[in-house]
């Protein structure tokens, strides 16, 4: 995640101990990761981005009861997890969201919910905010004929902006999670303009990974151009949201060379922080698949992120994630954790390596066959990962 209220704004956030606390010498292998639960794959929608492919008629025979969650959930609290982020699917198919949430939080996890908020409505919300949920991220993709031909369901757009108000009135942290498609690109401006409207906190832009349904549409790709022109626009609409007052948190999310070309952005600009901001992003040091983030499937099945779910490396029904999560020299994880030395191409030859870890790995190897080579998701061009 690419913090630009943060960076680019100078905007103290409540996640930032999450982001830039790391010691000098901090190895991966000491990080402990926030772990997304999928915690079904049951959704009453058919989103066409879905890393998960989740469907309504699915069987559930396979999903980890609550029990098995609970037990789950008491070893990521011994493990000194910080978070816990319940996902999907759509979680709140899950009658015991509600009851796991608040469970997690009594073991010391801050408890997060993504969701596409059409289930939420005051008694739910209620339920969240007593649960002790920190925050709820609600998936939209533009205005209402753009997000619900997006979500293949009609109506999608009006039950999530119930949801969402639903929140703010309940007193819960709500925020918009937007993938950003060539089909969707120009919305960027209303979601700032529902921003301001709905008095929404946070905004998460998600540059596309193609993984489960999202491989179908990868031509939905941005070119270069138009990915430097829309995260130039985010940054616009933050600075001028921040100029009148509205201090929401904006992050982009999924293309880790957002932070180069930020920090060249501020370069040209002649900014005094830039410095700083290169020295933040190097302590967040990039793609965290495998470090600082990990993915557990409604089957128990442990992988390094939501997006890589060819490569699982274990399973909690099998071992407790505590188990599972620490690696030996020339496991897959460990791998991960020194993809520095393994990535090729333009990615091992960039000067901003240490900042961007070389991009999104899941989406290179969806779009190239080859876990190791250069995103070609990234925007810089050579004059700028050039050799300082």
């Amino acid at each position: 995640m690419i913090g630009i209220s943060r960076l680019y704004i100078g905007k103290a956030e409540a996640s930032d101990s999450l982001r830039y606390s790391r010691k000098p010498g901090h190895s991966p292998a000491q990080r402990k990761p926030i772990v997304v639960w999928n915690a079904t794959k049951r959704c009453n929608l058919l989103c066409q981005h879905c890393y998960s492919s989740s469907e309504s008629s699915l069987s559930i025979d396979n999903e980890l009861t609550t029990a098995e969650a609970k037990t789950f959930i008491g070893d990521l609290a011994k493990f000194a997890v910080p978070v816990l982020l319940f996902s999907g699917g759509e979680p709140l198919m899950r009658q015991d969201i509600p009851e796991l949430a608040k469970f997690a939080v009594s073991k010391g996890l801050r408890a997060v919910i993504s969701t596409n908020g059409t289930l939420i409505n005051a008694s739910m919300a209620k339920k969240l905010k007593d649960a002790g949920v920190s925050y709820v991220g609600i998936s939209l993709d533009g205005s209402e004929t753009v997000n619900d031909k997006f979500r293949e369901k009609k109506g999608a757009f009006a039950k999530t902006i119930s949801g969402i108000r639903a929140c703010n009135k309940a007193g819960l942290k709500v925020g918009i999670r937007f993938t950003i498609t060539k089909k969707n690109y120009k919305e960027v401006p209303f979601i700032f303009d529902l921003i301001e409207k709905e008095s929404i906190q946070r905004a998460c832009f998600y540059h596309l990974v193609c993984s489960g349904r999202g491989s179908d549409i990868r031509k939905e790709i941005l070119s270069p151009e138009i990915t430097r022109k829309t995260v130039d626009l985010i940054i616009d609409r933050t600075a001028n949201l921040h100029k009148r007052g509205i201090c929401t948190e904006v992050l982009t999310v999924d293309n880790h060379c957002d932070g180069p070309y930020l920090y060249l952005r501020m370069l040209k600009e002649n900014s005094p922080r830039a410095k700083e901001v290169l020295d933040l992003l190097e302590m967040t040091g990039g793609n965290s698949s495998g470090v600082g983030i990990a993915c557990v499937s409604w089957d128990g099945t442990v992988y390094p992120d939501q997006f890589m779910r060819n490569h699982p490396v274990g399973n909690i029904r099998e071992k407790p994630f505590s188990g599972i999560w620490p690696s030996k020299p020339g496991e897959f994880l460990q791998k991960l954790r020194e993809k520095h030395k393994l990535v090729t191409g333009r990615c091992a030859k960039c000067r901003f390596l240490d900042v961007c870890a070389g991009n999104f790995r899941a989406r290179t190897e969806a779009l190239t066959g080859d876990l190791w080579a250069s995103d070609p998701a990234c925007y810089l061009n050579d004059r700028e990962i050039k050799t300082r």
